[in-house]
């Protein structure tokens, strides 16, 4: 076989390749997202359901501190199992992530936000999974991976594998 064989060989291989992950974009990446942040939200979920309600120790910001904490526990506890099936599902995915997404958003701003910022370098101090040293700078990371995961979902729906696509289908 002459090198120009295998180089013509070789890109026709890497073209069916990129073909079939053409065909499989608008599939598996969502169900892949979708999956686990539904394992996330919905181990949270679960540990609110059977745990102790700890809200009433928490600072949360306007509207939400409107609330008395048992009820925004339940809010918590109903948003985050129920919208981790429904991700699961593909079953009305832009609702159940723009909801997860204010749920996250009001969670950093009450739990794992810094309790002092005076500038940058403090701010990024913050940007870590756990706050081991209680030292006050928060530790935001992990919910803000969330709500980036999050935005494939909310601007480009489910994908094909959901209850979305079906509903979507049937009724086109």
């Amino acid at each position: 076989m002459s090198t120009t064989n295998l180089i013509s060989s070789g890109l026709n291989l890497y073209k069916a390749g990129i073909n079939q992950l053409n065909n499989l974009a608008e599939s598996v990446p969502q169900l892949f997202l979708r999956l686990l942040l539904a394992w996330e939200f919905g181990e949270s979920g679960f540990e609110k359901l059977h745990g102790t309600n700890w809200f009433a120790d928490l600072a949360f910001p306007f509207p939400f501190n409107l609330l008395p904490p048992d009820i925004s526990w339940g809010i918590s506890t109903f948003f985050e199992i129920t919208g981790a099936f429904a991700l699961a599902f593909g079953f009305a995915t832009r609702f159940f992530s723009i909801s997860l997404m204010i749920l996250t958003i009001v969670a950093i701003s009450a739990v794992h936000w810094p309790e002092h910022v005076s500038n940058l370098s403090e701010l990024l101090k913050g940007y870590r999974i756990v706050d081991e040293d209680g030292d006050g700078f928060g530790n935001y990371k992990l919910p803000l991976i969330y709500l980036m995961m999050f935005l494939p979902l909310l601007f480009g729906g489910a994908g094909k594998l959901s209850v979305d696509h079906l509903i979507k289908n049937k009724f086109n």
